[in-house]
């Protein structure tokens, strides 16, 4: 069985650096990842997700997970949404941002990881 694995990727332009989760042999962002791929706001990947499962384009069972995790304090469990690699480029053909092309090197990431 693979290991889950945490990579770094960085911008063609070296602005925005992600770190970013490799389950499954999918790529796991969240809302707020996926918005810092594109150069845009969380509420436009809110937006957009949102109109995604509406349409059926892709069902939210199976292109989010919740990630728990313990806050800085230690006490209290946090649960965020992750999504994986279906549906951040159907976000990135509909944020129309110049960043786009990111996703078609995530895309050729997770690609030769199923080769190996």
């Amino acid at each position: 069985m693979e290991e889950d694995k945490i990579i770094i990727y960085q911008t063609e332009d070296g602005q925005t650096q992600i770190d970013v989760r490799l389950e499954n042999e999918t790529v796991w962002l969240t809302q707020k990842q996926i918005a810092e791929l594109f150069g845009t706001k969380r509420p436009a990947i809110t937006k957009n997700l949102k109109n995604i499962y509406a349409s059926e384009e892709l069902e939210e069972i199976s292109t989010c997970s919740i990630l728990e995790h313990m806050g800085n304090d230690g006490k209290q469990t946090y649960s965020t949404k992750c999504y994986n690699m279906d549906a951040i480029l159907s976000v990135g053909y509909r944020v129309n941002s110049r960043r786009c092309p990111a996703s078609a090197s995530l895309l050729r990431h997770r690609m030769s990881l199923r080769r190996r």
